[in-house]
């Protein structure tokens, strides 16, 4: 009797390699595992030109970037701790959690003393005319017109005669470095935030304050990222990121630093520290750079 005629199929050739996520070298360097130079460098801090109290650094961005808790991760790393000092919102929203302009300082070791740098938290800017904090606000806050706990107003700017407008800034009022803080995981950004963007930019640029960038939630854009943060330079996605970022805003490169705030964790990770120092120090170099000149 003959056989049933069936016949095994033939081996299915096995799919060609996917390429490698990641660079096979760091594309920038860091200093892993350096963060107690980093701190006592940042610890022991002080302005050059002595009539200046402390180095402004004003954060703005889109809504839900990370400005707050980008400041609480760095007061995190200089108490060591966990810490909430500026307050965020869990919940994802297309508003601004934060309503005034207020200065968060950095508190030293023992009561009553800080470091000599503050950092200005803003209400995010928003799609649309009318929503979010408006880039006239953040030009006065540069020249430093703008008084702690001015509560910001999305239909007009703050004017002269306002209790809350400061008609006669000392150095120490005005922004010596601008920090855009930009979520490297967030969908691209709408025409109008883009177009304020610029705008704060080029008044920045008009009165010569140096500029940063800071890409948050990068473990959040990057699964290889997540796994382990010291792939962060070696992330082709994360910098891909980076440089359409720098095309579009017209920040350069190597004023664009990757971090990852604190947000899940209970405990600190110095993985973490690492890249929050790394994008605190040129940031406070800048600005005292700049206020030595005022």
């Amino acid at each position: 009797m003959g056989g049933s005629g069936s016949s095994k199929p033939s081996p299915q050739p096995d799919p060609p390699p996917q390429p490698s996520p990641l660079l096979e070298t760091p594309w920038r360097d860091i200093s892993w595992g350096g963060n107690k130079q980093a701190l006592h460098y940042l610890k022991r801090f002080q302005p050059q030109n002595d009539e200046v109290e402390h180095i402004r650094v004003l954060l703005y961005g889109p809504v839900g970037a990370g400005k707050s808790s980008f400041i609480n991760s760095i007061n995190n790393v200089f108490q060591e701790r966990m810490t909430h000092q500026a307050l965020t919102s869990a919940r994802t929203a297309d508003q601004s959690f934060t309503k005034k302009y207020v200065a968060y300082k950095i508190q030293k070791e023992g009561r009553g003393n800080f470091y000599p740098f503050v950092f200005n938290d803003i209400m995010g800017l928003e799609d649309g005319d009318g929503r979010g904090v408006r880039a006239d606000d953040l030009k006065l806050a540069l020249k430093g017109h703008v008084k702690e706990g001015y509560k910001f107003n999305p239909s007009s700017s703050l004017s002269a005669g306002d209790p809350c407008y400061n008609s006669s800034p000392s150095v120490s009022d005005r922004v010596h470095v601008l920090v855009c803080i930009h979520d490297a995981n967030a969908s691209q950004m709408k025409s109008s935030v883009l177009q304020k963007m610029k705008e704060i930019r080029e008044a920045a640029s008009e009165l010569g304050i140096p500029q940063l960038a800071i890409l948050t939630h990068i473990d959040e854009a990057c699964s290889e990222t997540e796994k382990n943060l010291r792939n962060v330079y070696k992330s082709k996605h994360l910098k891909k990121k980076m440089g359409d970022f720098s095309s579009s805003l017209g920040i350069p490169m190597n004023c664009i630093l990757p971090v990852k705030n604190y947000s899940k964790e209970i405990q600190l990770n110095q993985d973490v520290d690492t890249l929050i120092l790394s994008a605190l120090t040129p940031m406070i170099d800048f600005g005292d750079d700049y206020a030595a000149k005022l």
